[in-house]
């Protein structure tokens, strides 16, 4: 996970890592989708676990999507003194001062840990359909445990390196862990969609290294077997823990808000930080990046 700095005035800021030196994601191979919750069959569910992840298309309506975004702005503006999860671009934090309501999204990197303060950003977090589809994936009751809201501002949205989530999770490194990532904005690649490599996540844990960020080594990904996944607002991925992914930096003058929700089976426990770097660190493994 990257790096972060609070500056004198509390000011959570990203470390503005640079961009990758060569192209690691491919535009040109494209995963589809199926229209909405109700559409998922059986079939659907056995794709996901040999793929590692499940397009679907309108999983929410224009009208909770809307309310999830002011949701967002009611944070980032301070309706909730309580609320401090929020980190700032590093390339737009000095401008923050001069900030109007609507313009201080476009220097937020990514919000945490809010679902406990915005009732609207929790009834996607809890969705009934959303709950009963992760329940058919998990083979039993799914629990939340992170939320994050990841906001790619157009022009300076850094990259999000390669990675597998399960590295930066204390929980059972094999378990299937289920990520959601909701689209509040029209997602392309070239305000930074999510990027898969489908299947990977059967090759079980992978070390990670610390460069542009906690990441995969960029050498290790195949870019001939990259698939983009755009997404219409309301659109989500479902994916796998152990699937490979990343999101290029934005090229775009267009907004690229996202929520993404990690949920467990409640019947997996946690682990310990060292257990998590035993099985995810390089140390000692030999590899080199």
């Amino acid at each position: 996970m990257g790096q972060a700095a609070r500056t004198t005035t509390e000011i959570w800021v990203d470390d503005g890592i640079d961009d990758p030196t060569i192209d690691l994601y491919r535009t040109d191979a494209v995963a589809r989708g199926i229209a909405g919750f109700d559409a998922i069959t059986d079939e659907h569910i056995a794709q996901f676990h040999e793929r590692g992840f499940l397009v679907v298309d309108d999983a929410f309506s224009p009208a909770e999507v809307q309310s999830a975004l002011e949701g967002l702005l009611d944070l980032i503006d301070g309706a909730d003194p309580a609320f401090t999860g929020i980190q700032f671009e590093a390339k737009a934090v000095a401008k923050l001062p001069a900030m109007a309501r609507e313009e201080k999204q476009d220097a937020v990197r990514k919000l945490m840990s809010f679902v406990e303060h915005d009732h609207r950003l929790s009834a996607l977090s809890d969705h009934p359909r959303l709950i009963a589809t992760l329940a058919r994936m998990m083979g039993e009751q799914p629990a939340l445990f992170q939320d994050q809201a990841l906001l790619k501002p157009p022009l300076i949205g850094r990259e999000k390196p390669w990675h597998q989530d399960n590295a930066f999770f204390t929980v059972h490194p094999e378990a299937t862990i289920i990520g959601v990532w909701i689209a509040l904005d029209e997602a392309v690649p070239a305000n930074g969609c999510m990027h898969i490599l489908p299947g990977t996540h059967r090759a079980g844990p992978v070390p990670h290294f610390q460069r542009r960020d906690w990441q995969l080594c960029d050498t290790d990904i195949d870019v001939a077997k990259v698939v983009a996944v755009p997404l219409a607002p309301g659109g989500l991925l479902f994916f796998h823990g152990l699937l490979h992914h990343g999101t290029p930096p934005s090229r775009s003058p267009r907004r690229r808000r996202a929520l993404q929700f990690h949920y467990k089976p409640v019947s997996v426990g946690r682990v310990s930080d060292d257990e998590r770097l035993r099985v995810f660190g390089a140390d000692g493994k030999g590899k080199t990046c």
